[in-house]
């Protein structure tokens, strides 16, 4: 089941919060498919729709490394205000998203619409600025999208190759590429690197968390995986390095396995190293 979003929701639902999904697949077999699946993992699925167009079907490769994909995109940018009231943004404490969502209307109208009335009922916004170009040919677009969103004080995710792709630039100091995102804005900012580790800083200050060697599976989800457990300790009052060390245990715990996660997560295996 995918995508980013819903990986995400289903992780943080396994390690015991209160994760709701908003999202649009088709009025077929699949559609109803991914809501059962994604509803068994404890995920509140009432602003799932369905829409008459098909399903979204997204291929992706399974390798040790980063996992390349192909997407077909059809019911998924489907999103409608209706979706997002204002009620359901007064009760949600982060409000997250990606570029993927953000890459095509009316999803990328209304999500922006919603973010910035959850900013004035006190939500946090998180944003996972994961661009592919064949998604969103045009890259100045996805750029300023991820700079409303620092502007309106999220927390940022990034790996390394998305950074690549959004900003036509080899990473070269992950330490520089937080504090570009702190700058315009953003409240947190975290920059992952694969089996290199990750750096997260706010405004005080930026520490390197260096990755630990495991035995990798599957590499697709990992990226969804470690920003569920950094979430998790954000929403637990943990600092920025501690939240990035609970990201880095839930990561290890999905890269050990073919697949998504099953069950639920005990919440405690990815405070264990604070």
């Amino acid at each position: 089941m995918g995508g980013s979003p819903a990986n995400l929701c289903m992780n943080m639902a396994r390690l015991g919060n209160k994760a709701s999904l908003t999202a649009s697949v088709g009025m077929d077999d699949m559609g109803s498919y991914l809501i059962d699946s994604v509803k068994k993992t404890g995920v509140d699925c009432k602003y799932v729709r369905q829409v008459v167009a098909p399903t979204t079907a997204i291929l992706v490769t399974r390798t040790k490394s980063v996992a390349n994909f192909e997407a077909y995109r059809l019911a998924d940018a489907m999103i409608s205000p209706s979706q997002l009231p204002t009620s359901r943004l007064r009760n949600s404490t982060i409000f997250h998203t990606t570029c993927f969502g953000l890459g095509k209307k009316p999803g990328q109208t209304n999500i922006m619409k919603a973010a910035r009335k959850a900013v004035e009922l006190g939500c946090q916004l998180s944003i996972d600025a994961n661009y592919a170009q064949k998604t969103w040919p045009d890259r100045d677009d996805p750029r300023k999208f991820v700079e409303a969103f620092c502007n309106l004080g999220a927390i940022v995710k990034v790996s390394e190759v998305d950074w690549e792709r959004l900003y036509g630039r080899p990473l070269k100091d992950a330490n520089l590429a937080a504090e570009f995102f702190v700058k315009m804005g953003a409240s947190l900012a975290c920059v992952t690197m694969g089996g290199d580790g990750a750096f997260v800083a706010n405004a005080k200050s930026g520490e390197f968390l260096p990755a630990r060697k495991v035995e990798v599976k599957d590499t697709t989800g990992a990226g969804d995986a470690f920003w569920s457990g950094f979430l998790t300790a954000w929403l637990d009052g943990y600092g920025p390095l501690d939240c990035a060390k609970a990201g880095r245990s839930m990561a290890e715990l999905k890269i050990a396995n073919f697949g998504p996660l099953q069950g639920s997560v005990d919440k405690s295996l990815i405070y264990k190293d604070m």
